[in-house]
């Protein structure tokens, strides 16, 4: 971890492109520093995902509030897309910018309040570490051992120019007609949160530049999909799209009409979702084999932080605390702890490095982190998803981890893997009294949702 410091006197063009760099890929798992701490950076177009903490000071009086819509728009990004993961941003600010923040409740974004000031008691994350200073633990014993197997879904880019974005069934959309002063403001809104991503009003003097307008759906695809490459093929690909064939006629993208009529949430939505859908399709491969590339063992992992929520004391877990993301889950790690006919189980957590690959509804390549892990013996070992409620994946997710399941035995002759699928709605009505009493109650349970 290191600090960035820009605006130093002696700073050379190299330097500062260096920083910048580093800056705009704070995202990605390799970059050396760990958090950035900048000031009016949410309103330059700064295309992060990971924004954790939205401080606002400023005034906030512009009858516009575009600046507060871009600011907090950062904030609302999805940094985990395409899994279910429970995110939340912190936003501390002036009178003004709170009372814009208040208003996104209208959206359907939830707040929490918190107190803060001198007196306000600290409120800090959980440690979860092997409980190696426990007595009462024999470690070993305890200890939970998984293959991590080689991904069979991955993506093949050798054929990516042979994408065809016209070939994927889309709507098409009429051209609206904007005013003058409408056609000026080119207002882009991310998809996800519907806040402005950023905003464009072009000089009267200029001609539009039609280039920055495929530019940016070409990036914004690239990395929502996380490729790396590909954006000469993919901006040739959009500009025919956009051209001929996303409107009920051939346009032409020098006119400011057309662009105004692109920054339109339900087109801007389509064109994402067309390519994404046609980039899928095209790259997207399952190799049908996968081999034991690693070993987890759960007594070999670092301590790891979580957030302050409710815990428990396992007795049968290497772990000291097991949480639970709801009273659901806290109920079932009690009923884990328990059963006598069990000799350990531990949460998943995203620390433990342990996740299974699947081709998701939207046809792209997402992580899946199964709930629990539960040593039956030492030649059985359960891998446990409990639900709430369901999503369109989770199908997908369940016929992922049943697969892997049959995988996992074949590269590993010495043990047995078996999925199991626990909703709260059966959960609630039929409570099990021992571990092989819920294996034989939810055998055949599986997810409702169609994929």
């Amino acid at each position: 971890m290191g600090t960035l410091r820009k605006g130093a006197a002696n700073q050379s063009k190299a330097e500062l492109q260096k920083l910048r760099e580093l800056a705009n890929t704070i995202d990605d798992p390799t970059n050396p520093f760990k958090a950035i701490v900048s000031v009016m950076v949410l309103r330059e177009g700064w295309d992060v995902q990971n924004v954790v903490t939205i401080v606002g000071l400023r005034p906030f009086k512009a009858k516009s509030q575009i600046l507060p819509e871009q600011a907090l728009g950062r904030g609302l990004r999805r940094m985990f897309r395409g899994e279910p993961i429970a995110e939340q941003v912190s936003v501390i600010g002036t009178d003004a910018f709170m009372d814009f923040v208040e208003r996104i409740k209208a959206e359907g974004v939830e707040l929490d309040y918190q107190p803060m000031g001198p007196q306000t008691p600290p409120k800090g994350p959980l440690t979860i570490q092997v409980d190696r200073g426990n007595p009462k633990k024999d470690i070993d014993r305890l200890d939970i051992t998984l293959p991590e197997l080689s991904p069979r879904v991955y993506r093949e880019y050798k054929n990516f120019g042979e994408l065809d974005l016209s070939a994927v069934e889309h709507p098409r959309w009429p051209i609206k007609q904007f005013s003058d002063a409408e056609q000026r403001e080119i207002i882009f809104r991310d998809i996800d949160t519907e806040g402005v991503d950023h905003t464009t009003v072009l000089d009267m003097a200029l001609d539009p530049n039609p280039n920055h307008v495929v530019g940016y759906f070409a990036r914004t695809i690239l990395r929502d999909l996380r490729l790396v490459g590909g954006f000469d093929v993919l901006f040739g690909k959009l500009k025919q799209l956009l051209q001929d064939d996303l409107f009920m006629e051939p346009v032409h993208l020098d006119d400011l009409n057309t662009l105004r009529n692109l920054s339109e949430l339900e087109v801007t939505a389509s064109i994402f979702d067309t390519a994404k859908r046609a980039i899928n399709a095209l790259t997207v491969r399952d190799k049908g084999t996968t081999r034991i590339q690693n070993t987890i063992k759960l007594s070999q992992k670092k301590a790891f932080l979580v957030k302050d929520q409710g815990f428990m004391i396992p007795k049968k877990s290497v772990f000291n605390k097991v949480v639970g993301d709801s009273q659901f889950e806290l109920d079932f790690a009690s009923f884990l702890d328990g059963c006598e006919d069990l000799v350990s189980f531990a949460k998943n957590h995203q620390n433990q490095g342990f996740a299974i690959e699947y081709h998701n509804a939207d046809g792209g390549i997402a992580r899946y982190y199964p709930d629990w892990f539960v040593k039956e013996t030492d030649d059985q070992i359960w891998l446990i998803e409990t639900k709430g409620r369901e999503d369109v994946d989770d199908p997908r997710k369940w016929d992922r981890l049943q697969q892997w399941c049959q995988d996992a035995i074949g590269q590993d002759g010495t043990k047995s893997f078996k999925a199991l699928y626990v909703p709260q709605e059966h959960w609630d009505k039929y409570r099990p009294r021992s571990f092989r009493e819920l294996c034989r109650g939810f055998a055949t349970t599986k997810p409702f949702a169609t994929p």
